[in-house]
């Protein structure tokens, strides 16, 4: 492996008649490298103070000027190159510079005269005329020619489309493997045995590439072109193949558009060619830094092939070409400070050698046969491939016999015969692979039977847990049921106790508990409401509002019904005119003649019947939604009128008790105690349940019944208080106030007023209806 620099040359181009010459120097020195030296004058119209750069300085390995010749070219750039193509290296060789500046010229050459043939012609002459002199070497050689058009690479050698338009030729497509390696997909390989193949597909190659007229350049060429000759040599005998490739590229000249003024495609053209151009200095600019790790070889196609070329196994020459005049010698100057950066590159050349694998495969064929020739000669025996029957079933006797004995120095001796000790080792393998899976089997057996009585004595455990915490269950429900019975039957106990004014004792907190549990509003309070709304202003209204709303739902649900019948029979009417069409279309294919644009009565019929069914249900739609509207507006009213029921007798319910409080009803005693009750709302503490035990209790009653005792005289609250417990008011009315029980207090004021409270509401309630004292 050897570290190449890239050898960059300079070519200035001949000036035009109209051409203005810039002012440069040539200094050729033998020794060492050409130097060129461009110099800008200042411009007067820049001031007298002007500090800009007059002389610039390159240097290249060689220097052309406007009289160099194509052959010296050749001969001082090109020709080094080839001789080490033919030796087993990669060579590349690139022409770049401004458009115009002739690299097409010195690449591919003038049709014009012979003389004006260019690197490739003359290449391709060199290197067959070089593999005719050497016979002692088998040679082949490919050619291939990829054009990179817009960023889109085009097989100009394709057989299929000689001479075509560009968009007809196959696309070329890159491809990286593991190696990062590149493979270009559908660029084909054009074999060429002599010189004139390969100049012929060169003609076909250099008639399908795309040029173009700009003000720069007459035939100017808006792509980039890689013409690659591929040589693999091999010498007789010998399994060694050398490969080796030469890259000739054409480069696409860079333009300035403010420049050049050009627009619509051109312009296009030149926008990718200056980005191509673009990454291709990006690679030489990390190329040269010496602390980069990373290239930008896949920013561009034209830089993706070219990999190798650019700092890889490749020895590579540069030829910048220069328009020294006096409107390109900026864009002269810029050329050769890219060459200075290319030159600072170095590649890394390796020969291109490898192994034929074919070539190894018959020489390890022959060596085998020799081997073979040699063991018959030595065992007298011509041995075939395989062994016969007889030798086979002899070892299987010798093997068993040998398994058989007990003698540890026994020994299996079946010959210097590799074929038999292969069989035999083979044999007992297969005999110890055998004794190995039956013995799994067993242990697997005995494992799984020890898994079964493991699994069914956990599952006897959690079935034993398991029991014992049902046990545990029901053991709990059961106490609660008798706790439950119990506190039902002292309930009942005092119940009776109230009716028949026994005295009881106090209700425990259980008890309270267990009578508190209930609705919302207490069974009273709801009688009290049910006659409130009998009785209120808005009842007939809301009863004619409920009803309404009922026919007005059912009434809507028939309609919907309808809707969906009618919705049903259009669709039929639309299944059966599609038929239709089947029909017709079949009679149409069966009998040509007949002609499908006639008018079908039965289809007229049909679509009649569908627009009128349309109508019908438009006519019901629209009139279920105003059946919609009024349904909802209905539901609206029947809220607001729920709602002010609701506030209106809690407004009565609270008159009511306000009235009790301001005028309290003295209930007294032969030992007299006065209570004065402060109201609240009863529906909050009270149910029936509860006062029908309070109403017979009294929290510190001694046993005469004479002290804390309050009896009532009044006869209205004793006959409620009967009523209350179930009897009607005459009942009440024969009832002995002897008999009658006494309405003991609990000494709360709150929950006494509570108890008045009820009770005066009551009776209010049972004298509107009919049932109280008139």
């Amino acid at each position: 492996m050897a570290r190449e620099p890239i050898r960059v040359y300079a070519r200035v181009k001949p000036l035009g008649r109209r051409q203005q010459a810039g002012i440069y120097s040539i200094d050729d020195d033998e020794k060492s490298l050409s130097t060129l030296e461009v110099i800008v004058p200042h411009d007067l119209a820049d001031g007298v103070v002007n500090n800009k750069r007059e002389s610039y300085k390159f240097k290249f390995q060689k220097i052309f000027d406007q009289e160099a010749k194509q052959d010296m070219v050749f001969d001082s750039v090109a020709k080094p190159v080839a001789e080490c193509v033919l030796a087993g290296y990669n060579g590349t060789i690139f022409a770049y510079g401004q458009t115009g500046s002739g690299k097409t010229f010195t690449i591919t050459g003038g049709a014009e005269c012979y003389s004006d043939r260019g690197i490739i012609p003359r290449t391709l002459s060199y290197i067959f005329g070089q593999l005719q002199k050497d016979s002692s070497k088998v040679y082949t050689t490919h050619v291939s020619y990829l054009e990179i058009y817009n960023e889109c690479g085009y097989d100009l050698l394709d057989p299929r489309h000689e001479a075509s338009r560009l968009e007809d030729l196959p696309k070329v497509t890159i491809m990286e493997d593991p190696d990062q390696n590149i493979h270009l997909k559908n660029l084909s390989l054009q074999q060429a045995t002599n010189e004139e193949e390969a100049l012929n597909l060169l003609f076909l190659g250099d008639t399908n590439r795309m040029i173009a007229e700009t003000p720069m350049n007459q035939a100017s060429s808006r792509s980039h072109c890689i013409f690659t000759i591929h040589i693999s040599s091999k010498e007789p005998g010998s399994a060694t193949i050398r490969r080796s490739k030469l890259h000739l590229v054409d480069l696409a000249g860079s333009e300035r558009v403010a420049k050049t003024g050009v627009g619509g495609h051109l312009l296009t053209e030149a926008k990718y060619i200056n980005l191509s151009l673009h990454y291709l200095e990006q690679v030489i600019i990390a190329l040269a830094e010496k602390n980069r790790s990373h290239i930008p070889y896949r920013n561009s196609m034209m830089t993706s092939v070219l990999r190798d070329s650019l700092g890889g196994n490749c020895m590579t020459t540069m030829i910048a070409m220069l328009s020294i005049d006096k409107r390109n010698i900026d864009e002269s100057i810029s050329t050769c400070r890219f060459a200075q950066r290319v030159a600072l590159i170095k590649n890394e050349v390796v020969l291109n050698e490898e192994i034929d694998p074919r070539l190894i495969i018959v020489q390890l064929k022959n060596e085998i046969q020799e081997l073979k020739d040699e063991l018959v000669l030595v065992t007298g025996k011509q041995r075939t491939s395989e062994l016969s029957q007889e030798e086979l079933l002899q070892l299987d006797e010798l093997i068993e016999t040998f398994l058989k004995d007990n003698d540890p120095d026994s020994a299996l001796d079946v010959g210097a015969d590799m074929r038999k000790i292969k069989y035999c080792f083979v044999h007992m393998k297969e005999l110890m692979n055998h004794s190995k899976i039956s013995d799994r089997k067993w242990l697997s057996q005995h494992t799984s039977e020890e898994k079964y009585t493991n699994k069914e004595a956990e599952e006897l455990k959690k079935m034993k847990e398991l029991l014992q915490q049902r046990d545990n269950e029901i053991n709990i429900l059961v106490n609660m049921l008798k706790k439950e019975k119990k506190k039902a039957r002292d309930a009942l106990f005092q119940l009776n106790a109230a009716s028949t004014g026994i005295p009881c004792a106090v209700p425990s907190a259980a008890d309270d508990y267990y009578f508190s549990v209930g609705e919302n509003m207490p069974l009273g309070c709801q009688e009290a409401f049910e006659v409130f709304k009998r009785d209120h202003a808005d009842s007939v209204t809301t009863e004619d509002n409920k009803q309404l709303l009922k026919q007005k739902f059912a009434e809507a649900k028939c309609l919907g019904e309808k809707l969906n019948e009618v919705r049903n029979k259009i669709n039929n009417l639309k299944g059966k005119i599609t038929q239709r069409h089947i029909q017709k279309a079949a009679l149409a294919v069966s009998s040509p003649s007949e002609e499908l644009n006639t008018l079908d009565p039965v289809e007229e019929k049909l679509r009649m019947q569908i627009e009128e069914e349309k109508k019908s249900y438009r006519t019901m739609f629209d009139y279920l939604k105003g059946l919609k509207v009024e349904i909802e507006h209905l539901q609206l009213l029947m809220g607001k009128v729920k709602m002010k029921l609701q506030k209106d007798f809690e407004v009565w319910w609270s008159e009511e008790a306000r009235n009790l409080q301001e005028k309290p009803e003295m209930v007294s005693s032969p030992n007299t105690t006065t209570v004065h009750p402060q109201f609240i709302k009863s529906s909050q503490h009270l149910s029936t349940k509860s006062f029908s035990e309070t109403t017979s209790v009294s929290p510190n009653e001694d046993p005469a019944g004479k002290n804390n005792s309050i009896t009532s005289n009044n006869p209205t609250l004793r006959t409620s208080s009967k009523a209350h417990l179930g009897y009607s008011e005459e009942e009440a009315k024969k009832i002995s106030p002897s008999s009658s029980a006494s309405i003991p207090l609990t000494g709360d004021s709150q929950a006494d007023a509570d108890i008045l409270a009820f009770i005066k509401a009551r009776q209010n309630i049972l004298q509107k209806k009919g049932l109280g004292n008139k």
